[in-house]
Formats: C-alpha cells, sequence, structure tokens
C-alpha cells in the first residue's frame, strides 16, 4: 500500500456502512485516491510462519487521519446527498490530485492537523500546537514550523483554506 500511495497507483475507496437487520445503507463514504497519505497506513503484524502466505504484511487504513473533507460522503443516516454536492465536494479536493505523491502527504497531514481543530477560523500558532504531531509523522524533517508555513501556503493556493491576515486563516 505504502508503494502504490508513493507511485500514486491507490484506487478510490469506499467505506460502507450498513443496518444488517433492516438491510439498508446507513452510511457510504467515498475517499479519492490521491487523499491518502502515507501517515494514514498502519503496518499491521506479518502471518505466523505457518500460514500459507507466511511473512506477507498487510495494513489498516486509519480513516482518523484522512482529513474530513477527504471524507466525501455520499450517504449518510440513510439519505443520500444530492448527486451535484458529492460532485462539489469532490471537485473541490481534485487539485490534490496535482501535488506529487510525496509532496501531498504533507499537505494532506497539515490539513487533517487544522480540520481536526474543530473551528472554522485558526491562527499559525494552532497548527504549531501540532508540530509534535507532524513530526512524529515526518521524522526525517527538521523544519517541521517552516513546513507548516509553507504548506498552509500550499491549501491557500488550492483555495482549501483563506489567508486572513496576520497569522489567521479560516478553513473553506
Amino acid at each position: 500500500m505504502k508503494r502504490a500511495i508513493l507511485e500514486d497507483r491507490t484506487p478510490n475507496l469506499y467505506v460502507l456502512h450498513y443496518d444488517l437487520a433492516a438491510w439498508s445503507v446507513r452510511t457510504l463514504i467515498l475517499i479519492p485516491s490521491f487523499a491518502f497519505t502515507l501517515s494514514a497506513v498502519e503496518c499491521r503484524k506479518p502471518l505466523a510462519p505457518t500460514a500459507r502466505r507466511a511473512g506477507w504484511v498487510g495494513c489498516n487504513i486509519v480513516l482518523d487521519k484522512i482529513p474530513v473533507s477527504a471524507r466525501i460522503p455520499i450517504i449518510q443516516e440513510g439519505n443520500v446527498r444530492p448527486r451535484q454536492t458529492v460532485r462539489d465536494a469532490y471537485e473541490r479536493l481534485r487539485p490534490l490530485e496535482k501535488l506529487q505523491a510525496e509532496k501531498r502527504g504533507w499537505t494532506l497531514d497539515v490539513l487533517q492537523v487544522v480540520q481536526s481543530l474543530n473551528r472554522k477560523e485558526f491562527s499559525l500558532q494552532d497548527a504549531y500546537a501540532r508540530a509534535d504531531a507532524l513530526a512524529k509523522l515526518h521524522p526525517a524533517n527538521r523544519h517541521v514550523r517552516d513546513k507548516i508555513r509553507q504548506q498552509l501556503q500550499i491549501l491557500r493556493d488550492l483555495d482549501l483554506i483563506e489567508f486572513l491576515g496576520r497569522g489567521e486563516y479560516r478553513l473553506r
């Protein structure tokens, strides 16, 4: 999966939650192929030596590490969302597809961090407060605060956030 992300070969993912008793779909979410980052992939333990595919290593996709705006709901609480609403949400994210897969990881990780603040408006200091979490995701980078500023500029250029001035931002 990590290789697929770096080579930009990941498929779109549909996440389905259903009510078995009622035979109905409760939730259907689309995660576009370009919304996956290495930080959203968690390695599992290798299969036991006695397994048919001994040593094979699978992975889990950690949905909490994918930005909320990249989890596009198609069905919510059993209600189908309007087709145009789903398409608009996808198109709003589409500029991320133009970024190289390696650079996209940082951008999506910073987007996830600012969305996890659960506020429409946030400051550069709020993003800096999460620098330790980003440093753990990207241990090779020794200039995390500089990278956060850079990624906020990229997110601004992609029209995913708005710069309000003096270190203040707004999610779009």
